[in-house]
């Protein structure tokens, strides 16, 4: 387990045959790993024209992270760490900075050190960080939650679990009244605070205080962070798995699913539920990844379509959206989206990662570079603005640091620096 170092652009070798997920636990998630045909019908917002601008982007892998012995499923940013989950049930913590990750000094550190800071039970989907708790979601239809706790000694400490989800406490207080149960199989009960099928991810409400999970279970539920409490469950919020969710800074919810759907949920004034709000349709399979512009203008969708379709608010002032058009180069399903001010990263079954940013000159979008270097499909990303390259004023660039997960178990560390517009 440790670090060592990659090449700036490495090109593997092309692959014969898609990728398949297995899904044990719920027959009607379809593969995400399962390319689509593309969409025909929705017009291209990149061109040839963006070529020249993409030649002024430069890329590096500066870092390969090893040590995960199986798919690596998600990432988290935070502070100074970046914590990573895989399908073997662990949670691993790195450090995040540029400058140590490339330092050969701390490799060698690394290389004989076990960063495991907590293990779960089922693969580790979703990480969020709230404060000093690190929030995971699991295959075993479970939230936990861990204390942070990187205090600075010799011996990394295991974190502690400060609770399961939904917790005992929730779970009893649901038991004695019939309208609390809901039917999951013919001759099967549970509590509607349950999940009962992978927890496919999770989100915050901007100010912390709610967390929303998703579920192939096809509903959604919100927790309230103080106290564990599961406040609601949105039931039969798709007609199948649910993939991908997003939360707007104004309290809409964003869910994507294998039923090809999109649906944006609200709370109607005066109520205290969540109502549907919309319904997008416009991908032709599974939608995998979702992510908001951070005002909320601009939602990005990534499919087996192979496109990231781009909506745009509607203007009439409700919270209907229009496709504007979609962003194609994976030749392969989408599986993840991330985005920092105005880059938008995805991550695709055809092993890459590709950078688009907005040219607002003509409302259409540049592809700044293509990141190959991974074995197998590319399955969580996450970004930031490197704060710590001092050249990039000087320069009159951005500096972005990029995080890749993927099925080959490592996870790569990528300096990206852009140009201003």
């Amino acid at each position: 387990m440790g670090i060592v170092s990659c090449p700036i652009l490495c090109h593997p070798e092309k692959e014969g045959e898609s990728m398949s997920h297995s899904n044990n636990s719920s027959d009607s998630s379809i593969s995400s790993l399962t390319s689509q045909p593309s969409l025909p019908t929705v017009p291209s917002l990149t061109s040839q024209s963006s070529i020249q601008k993409s030649l002024t982007t430069f890329h590096e892998c500066i870092s390969t992270l090893k040590g995960h012995s199986s798919y690596v499923f998600s990432l988290a940013l935070s502070g100074k760490y970046l914590y990573s989950g895989d399908s073997n049930k662990e949670i691993r913590i790195w450090s995040h900075d540029s400058n140590t990750l490339k330092s050969e000094r701390v490799n060698d550190v690394e290389n004989s050190m076990n960063n495991t800071v907590a293990i779960g039970n089922g693969g580790v989907k979703s990480l969020v960080v709230y404060g000093n708790k690190l929030f995971s979601a699991h295959q075993d239809h479970k939230i936990r939650v861990w204390l942070i706790d990187n205090s600075e000694t010799t011996q990394l400490k295991k974190y502690k679990q400060l609770a399961t989800l939904p917790t005992l406490s929730d779970r009893l207080s649901k038991l004695v009244l019939p309208k609390n149960h809901i039917r999951i199989r013919r001759h099967k009960k549970c509590t509607w605070v349950h999940h009962v099928d992978t927890i496919s991810g999770l989100a915050l409400s901007r100010d912390g205080s709610l967390l929303y999970s998703i579920s192939w279970d096809r509903t959604f539920k919100i927790w309230r962070t103080s106290d564990f409490k599961c406040l609601e469950s949105v039931t039969d919020a798709h007609d199948d798995a649910i993939n991908a969710i997003a939360v707007s800074n104004d309290g809409l919810v964003y869910t994507g699913s294998a039923d090809k759907k999109i649906k944006v949920w609200g709370i109607v004034e005066g109520e205290k539920k969540h109502s549907l709000m919309a319904t997008l349709e416009k991908h032709k399979s599974s939608v995998n990844a979702l992510v908001l512009s951070s005002d909320g203008s601009t939602l990005y969708s990534g499919a087996c379509d192979r496109s990231i379709v781009v909506w745009e608010k509607d203007g009439t002032g409700g919270n209907g959206m229009v496709v504007v058009g979609a962003l194609r180069g994976h030749t392969k399903a989408i599986l993840c989206l991330a985005i920092v001010s105005d880059m938008i990263f995805s991550g695709s079954a055809d092993k890459t990662v590709r950078i688009w940013r907005k040219c607002f000159e003509n409302n259409g979008y540049s592809c700044l570079a293509v990141l190959q270097g991974h074995n197998r499909p590319v399955k969580c990303l996450t970004a930031t603005i490197d704060h710590g390259n001092s050249s990039s004023k000087a320069n009159n660039t951005g500096s972005y640091l990029v995080y890749s997960g993927s099925l080959d178990f490592d996870i790569k560390v990528w300096h990206i620096s852009v140009p201003f517009l």
